[in-house]
């Protein structure tokens, strides 16, 4: 049995951007993940985009909380995951698709 990994995402206002992270994210080559994806109070529709990806994938949780920074939505995501094996990306970067496998030494 594969672990799984938790993979954290800070988003804030990053619109542009979000729905590419969160794509190469999903389309890992590593599949056994939670995707965390803190809205850290986005202004504009990043926390939708957000919202609409979660509807699709069931291994992803939306966190909606009031703007206190990227380390504090960190934190958010670290309180609220299941796994002891994490890691980070920020809402407006993508990885390529060995990044999770290769990062943890997996398969």
């Amino acid at each position: 049995m594969s672990e799984k990994v938790s993979v954290i995402v800070s988003v804030h206002n990053v619109a542009p951007f979000v729905a590419k992270c969160i794509e190469s994210i999903g389309n890992q080559e590593y599949q056994n993940l939670e995707i965390i994806l803190i809205d850290d109070g986005s202004t504009d529709n990043s926390g939708e985009i957000c919202d609409v990806f979660a509807k699709k994938d069931n291994r992803i949780r939306v966190i909606h909380k009031r703007n206190a920074g990227v380390s504090a939505a960190r934190n958010t995501g670290v309180e609220a995951c299941t796994r002891d094996d994490i890691c980070f990306v920020d809402g407006d970067d993508y990885v390529i698709p060995d990044y999770v496998r290769k990062l943890f030494l997996l398969q």
